[in-house]
Parts: structure tokens; C-alpha cells; sequence
């Protein structure tokens, strides 16, 4: 049994949507570090990391189709699709690490 169109391209349309919003919020975080708010930086990487929570859903959501016997199609959108959810953890775990530095530069 393969899973049908429409599902599968709304999933991969999930997946897409937030991993980019992950990225996005992740970009907004590292440049309220670099005017020195911290607080407001942490906060958007908390918004982040609930993108994240939803893109990884939506890939959960595909695994869970296939554990049951239903054929998901490997095409080039599910493959961008996981390359924006694989560069968004990237980016979030890198912007993490960013922010820790500002905040250790603005209290010397």
C-alpha cells in the first residue's frame, strides 16, 4: 500500500515550513545577541526548539506511515524537506553556541 499524494505532500509541506521557521527564529535569536539581549535571544531559541519539536513531528508522522506498510515515495521535495530539517538542527545547535559567546563578550 502507498501512502496517498496528498498526505504525503502535506506532511513534507510540515516538515519544510518548520524547519525553516526553526531557522528563521534561530537567525532572529542570534542578532538580538548581538545587541546584547540575551534574554529576549533565549527566547526566541525556545521558540525555535518548538518549531523543531513540530518539524520533527511531521518526519515522525512519514516514519510512522512506513512502519505500517505504507510506501512513502522518496522524491526530490521529501529529500529537500529532510535537508531543511537536518540544516536547521545544525543551525540551531550553532546559534546556541553563538548566543553563549555574546553573552560571555557582554559580561567582561
Amino acid at each position: 500500500m502507498e501512502l496517498e499524494e496528498p498526505v504525503l505532500m502535506q506532511t513534507i509541506m510540515g516538515l519544510i515550513l518548520h524547519s525553516g521557521n526553526t531557522k528563521s527564529e534561530c537567525m532572529e535569536a542570534i542578532q538580538l545577541a548581538k545587541k546584547g539581549d540575551i534574554k529576549a535571544a533565549r527566547e526566541k531559541i525556545d521558540l525555535a526548539n518548538q518549531s523543531l519539536v513540530e518539524a520533527h513531528r511531521s518526519q515522525t508522522e512519514l516514519l510512522t506511515h512506513e512502519a505500517r506498510g505504507e510506501k512513502v515515495e522518496v522524491s526530490l521535495m521529501l529529500i529537500h524537506a529532510q535537508d531543511h530539517l537536518m540544516n536547521s538542527i545544525t543551525f540551531r545547535d550553532m546559534a546556541k553556541e553563538i548566543i553563549e559567546l555574546y553573552e560571555r563578550l557582554t559580561k567582561e
